[in-house]
């Protein structure tokens, strides 16, 4: 993140929606709207010259919508951008699919501006954010997949190369667990847990911890519920 203060670019094709956001994020402390964008093809190309920290992305946008704008943002050399997903529609496959696409969080629209500045810090921070609702929905999803039998030939999922410490955590990523809860689960100091955390990043090749536990569900390392 540059800096204290998180810079923030909304993508939203609706002016008004844009506005309302820019208005109550500037309001907060340590967060300021640095830019704005119309489209998805838009929000990339503003990520590239602003380089913030985070993205408000909308999900239905002209030209190229939240999904796959969020899948060229994370694709993008040397960004750290973070993308938070805003959507007025509670489905299913928009969840599945922005968190997919590389999305760190998502919330609906109707979170209160508290909701909304705390969901860019923990965003900002390297957390995962998943509105309850949209929690609910998401195991609801993984429960669908894994009923689903592999196809045959399927590669065993890359988590070999985990130890059995970091498997562990890997697991209670996926259960929703923050670092502090994990380091008193396992009865160890919370920078302990920041090191496995980031091992396990690196060992699977992913960016933050919704990742890890999208990973977590569909290698069936973790079962719904």
């Amino acid at each position: 993140m540059s800096g204290e203060t998180i810079r923030v670019l909304i993508a939203d094709d609706q002016m008004m929606v844009r506005e309302g956001f820019s208005v109550l994020l500037n309001a907060m402390p340590g967060i300021e709207v640095v830019g704005e964008a119309v489209n998805g093809r838009e929000a990339v190309q503003r990520v590239r010259e602003l380089a913030p920290d985070v993205v408000l992305m909308d999900i239905r946008m002209p030209e190229l919508n939240g999904i796959d704008a969020t899948r060229e943002i994370v694709a993008l050399d040397g960004t750290a951008t973070r993308v938070l997903v805003l959507t007025t529609f509670d489905l299913d496959e928009y969840v599945y699919q922005a968190l997919r696409a590389g999305a760190s969080g998502f919330l609906l629209k109707d979170a209160s501006a508290r909701q909304l500045a705390d969901g860019v810090r923990v965003v900002a921070a390297g957390e995962a954010l998943l509105a309850p609702s949209v929690t609910r929905r998401l195991i609801t999803e993984f429960s669908r997949l894994a009923d689903r039998p592999r196809p045959a030939g399927t590669a065993q999922a890359p988590f070999g190369e985990l130890t059995e410490r970091e498997t562990e955590v890997l697991v209670l990523i996926a259960q929703g667990l923050s670092n502090l809860e994990i380091a008193a689960r396992l009865v160890v100091a919370e920078s302990t847990i920041k090191t496995h955390v980031s091992r396990i990043l690196v060992k699977l090749g992913l960016r933050d911890r919704t990742q890890a536990a999208v990973f977590a569900y569909e290698a069936r390392l973790v079962t719904p519920g």
